[in-house]
C-alpha cells in the first residue's frame, strides 16, 4: 500500500488546506480555552454547518444519502489537515456523524433516512448513545432496559449509564429488550430516542476531572413511536455491530509524538532537556513506531469497508490499540513534565491538557469495549482460538441467574 499522494490526492490535498485556511480560524478555540458545555457544543454545531456548506460533512457518504460519495484517501487527507487546527469536534456531533447515520443508513427506512440524516450533517441534530447499562457494560447483550408494544408505540422502562453528552442531545439511539423469552444477543431490538421525550430523565455524572461529560439516563413510561425503530423487533444486535464497529474503526488519533517532543523539548533537566536524555528519546521513538503502524492498519481497514467488506473483529484491534497507545504517550508526557503534572497551575495550559488526556486515557481502555472483552474477540475471531466457556449460551434471557 502506497501511502504518498497521488497527483490526485495531492491536488484534492491543497484543495483542502486553502478551504480550512479561509474557513477553520474563525472557529478555533483559543489554547487552554475553558468553554461551558452549552457554548462549546453551540460552537461545534457551527463548525460542522461550515463543513457541510463547504461540501466536506459526511465524506465517505454517498450522494444519495447527502454526503461527498469521496474516497477513504480523501477522508483521510482531510482528517489530517483539519487536526491542524484547534476546532470543537466533541462527541456531540461525532456521535451523530461515526454512529447514528452508518445505522440509519444501513438498517433505517426511506423516511428515517430523510428525516435523520441531512439535519445531522448540518449539525442541527446532536446525538447521544443509550447503550450500557448498570449490569451490562463490557457484555452488551445483557441489557435490561424493556420495550413493551403498546398500539403504535413502545413504551420503554429501565436505565442508561455513561451516556456522553446526553445532556445536550437532541436524539438518542437506543438498544432495549423487546422479547426476554429467547437468548439475551437475539431478544434486542434497536431505536432511535427524541431526548426531549416525557420521561427520559437525564442526570449529569460529576468526574474526577470534575467536568460532567457523562450521564445517567433513566427512562420512565417513555412512549417512543413505532416509526423510531430502526429494523425490525429482534435486529437491535446486528444494529449495535454496525454503530460499534464505526466507533472502533474510527478510533486512532495520531499527531501526538509532535506534542510529546514539544513537551520534552521545554523541560528543564540536568542542565539541558528531557529530549536530550536517551531514554526519552528512546520512548518516544517506541511510540512513533507504534503510531504509525496503527495509521496505516486503520487506512487497511478503512479501505476494507470502502470496498464492501466487513473487517469483523479487526476492528477491535484498532480500538485495543488506540487506547492502549493514548494512555502510553500520556503518561510518558506526565514523566516528563514530572511532579508539575499532578496538579498544574491554571495557567499551565499545555500541562493541564496532559493531565487532561491521562485522566481521560484510564476510561477509554473500558469505555467503548473493555480490554479484555476486545482480546478474546481477537483470539477468537482473528486468530481461531478456543472459546471461552459461557454459561449463558443458548439459554433464553428471562432464565439467566
Amino acid at each position: 500500500m502506497d501511502f504518498n499522494d497521488t497527483a490526485e490526492e495531492a491536488e484534492f490535498r491543497s484543495e483542502v488546506k486553502a478551504w480550512l485556511a479561509a474557513h477553520a480560524p474563525a472557529h478555533e478555540l483559543p489554547d487552554g480555552a475553558v468553554l461551558d458545555d452549552s457554548e462549546e457544543v453551540a460552537r461545534g454545531k457551527a463548525w460542522q454547518r461550515e463543513l457541510y456548506d463547504g461540501g466536506y460533512a459526511g465524506i465517505l457518504l454517498p450522494k444519495s444519502l447527502g454526503g461527498r460519495g469521496g474516497t477513504i484517501i480523501e477522508a483521510v487527507v482531510f482528517d489530517e489537515e483539519e487536526r491542524k487546527y484547534n476546532l470543537p469536534k466533541g462527541p456531540y456531533i461525532g456521535i451523530g456523524l461515526g454512529m447514528a447515520l452508518p445505522v440509519i443508513g444501513k438498517h433505517g427506512t426511506e423516511d428515517q433516512i430523510r428525516k435523520f440524516v441531512e439535519p445531522t450533517l448540518k449539525g442541527e441534530l446532536t446525538w447521544c448513545q443509550l447503550f450500557s447499562e448498570p449490569a451490562a457494560g463490557s457484555d452488551l447483550a445483557a441489557v435490561r432496559t424493556r420495550a413493551i408494544k403498546d398500539g403504535d408505540a413502545y413504551v420503554v422502562n429501565g436505565q442508561k449509564v455513561w451516556s456522553s453528552w446526553a445532556h445536550h442531545s437532541d436524539w438518542g439511539i437506543l438498544v432495549v429488550r423487546t422479547d426476554p423469552k429467547v437468548v439475551k444477543h437475539k431478544g434486542l431490538t434497536f431505536f432511535v430516542l427524541d431526548m426531549k421525550s416525557p420521561g427520559v430523565d437525564v442526570r449529569p455524572i460529576r468526574q474526577i476531572s470534575g467536568a460532567s461529560d457523562f450521564n445517567e439516563t433513566f427512562l420512565t413510561d417513555v412512549r417512543v413511536p413505532e416509526d423510531c425503530r430502526i429494523g425490525a423487533e429482534g435486529e437491535g444486535w446486528a444494529c449495535c455491530m454496525t454503530v460499534l464497529m464505526g466507533e472502533r474503526l474510527n478510533q486512532g488519533e495520531e499527531g501526538r509524538i509532535e506534542e510529546l517532543m514539544q513537551y520534552a523539548a521545554q523541560t528543564p533537566r540536568d542542565g539541558a532537556t528531557a529530549l536530550d536524555d536517551p531514554a526519552v528519546r528512546l520512548s518516544l521513538a517506541t511510540a512513533y513506531a507504534e503510531e504509525r503502524a496503527a495509521k496505516y492498519f486503520q487506512a487497511r481497514l478503512r479501505t476494507m469497508v470502502s470496498r464492501g467488506e466487513n473487517p469483523g473483529a479487526l476492528a477491535s484491534m484498532m480500538k485495543l490499540t488506540y487506547a492502549s497507545r493514548l494512555q502510553k504517550t500520556s503518561g510518558l508526557a506526565m514523566e516528563i513534565r514530572g511532579t508539575d503534572a499532578l496538579a498544574p497551575d491554571s495557567d499551565a495550559v499545555a500541562t493541564r491538557e496532559i493531565w487532561h488526556d491521562y485522566i481521560w486515557s484510564t476510561a477509554l481502555r473500558i469505555a467503548g469495549g473493555a480490554d479484555e472483552v476486545l482480546r478474546n474477540q481477537i483470539s477468537e475471531r482473528v486468530l481461531g482460538m478456543p472459546g471461552e466457556m459461557r454459561a449463558d449460551k443458548g439459554v433464553p434471557f428471562d432464565q439467566l441467574k
